[in-house]
């Protein structure tokens, strides 16, 4: 069985879950403490860094390879679309979550909040929590304006670009860290998203010291 070595809160980590789960991949999950930088992982991914998959004799990682990977080993369901056009609006919106919606939201919120207490690596900066609660408004209402226009967010299905956004903003929700009121585009479309089989072992983390919000879970948040 494959193996993927990750953290339950890691966006990264979980957007290669979906993946998997949505193509029916079962998958051992093995929850590492990266920062820690023990010799065994370091030879895995000399980066240290998770997610690492553990398949076929192989281990791959970052997650973006990771997903190209799957998706081109894996190829239905689908989770990219025919033309290129359509494949360039997706990695350019993985992106925009992979990168800019992680320095601005993710790392500013579930970082200070969550990941200082278990590096055990100083206190929460408050004004880094504050731009990122600042910051999460401006990305959820681009968010909408493209679900104005579109089923999905990189066109009429879904893709890995939703996956990606529903990582960052599922790991957000379980520190309460969404305001799901904001718009009722986004808080549909994430509803769609969490009631998906591949979402399944997401809703079911647990981070020992922090437990999730009652609404974390449930399907009719």
């Amino acid at each position: 069985m494959p193996t993927l070595y990750h953290v339950p809160l890691s966006p990264f980590c979980r957007k290669v879950r979906l993946s998997l789960a949505e193509k029916r991949v079962e998958c051992e999950l093995v929850e590492v403490k990266y920062w820690e930088k023990e010799p065994e992982f370091l030879r895995r991914n000399p980066a240290g860094k998770v997610p690492v998959l553990k398949i076929d004799g192989k281990l791959l990682a970052e997650s973006s390879a990771i997903c190209e990977w799957i998706e081109e080993v894996y190829p239905e369901p689908s989770l990219m679309p025919e033309t290129p056009d359509e494949r360039a609006e997706v990695r350019r919106l993985v992106q925009w979550f992979d990168d800019k919606f992680h320095k601005e939201v993710t790392a500013n919120l579930l970082y200070e909040r969550v990941n200082k207490k278990l590096m055990k690596s100083g206190y929460p900066e408050s004004k880094n929590i504050k731009a990122g609660a600042q910051k999460i408004k401006f990305h959820l209402d681009y968010m909408a304006w493209l679900l104005d226009h579109r089923r999905w967010l990189a066109g009429n299905r879904m893709t890995l670009a939703d996956f990606a956004a529903a990582a960052h903003l599922s790991s957000l929700d379980y520190i309460s860290d969404v305001d799901w009121n904001r718009s009722e585009n986004v808080k549909d479309w994430y509803a769609k998203i969490k009631s998906r089989p591949a979402f399944r072992s997401i809703l079911a983390d647990v981070v020992p010291g922090f437990p999730p919000p009652a609404h974390y879970a449930d399907l009719d948040f």
